[in-house]
């Protein structure tokens, strides 16, 4: 099985329109589901820290200021009962190896 990951981007403004923070979360894409495979499985936003590295240093990258960093840690150390996959997200996806999957160690 192979999760798709996604970035979301949110934006939080005040209320005269101005930027209060921006926000960053990787999250798996559940709603790619199928029926009778995964169907009655759920999954959850999880960060791993090197998943937290990555952003930081694509952060500092791009010569962008990080003010503020959550993170939430729910299920982060949950044992997997088969062999699970993730893709590579959109932005972080290796050039030499585009079709590349990461084997997901915990849960």
């Amino acid at each position: 099985m192979v999760i798709t990951l996604k970035w979301i981007y949110k934006v939080k403004l005040d209320e005269l329109g101005g930027i209060l923070k921006n926000k960053a979360r990787l999250v798996s894409c559940g709603y790619r589901q199928e029926e009778g495979i995964d169907f009655e499985e759920s999954f959850a936003p999880v960060a791993r820290l090197e998943a937290i590295q990555i952003f930081l240093a694509y952060a500092a990258h791009k010569n962008m200021v990080v003010y503020q960093m959550d993170v939430k840690t729910t299920f982060l150390n949950g044992n997997l009962r088969k062999e699970v996959y993730v893709s590579q997200p959109d932005g972080f996806v290796d050039s030499d190896n585009p079709n590349h999957v990461y084997k997901l160690k915990k849960a």
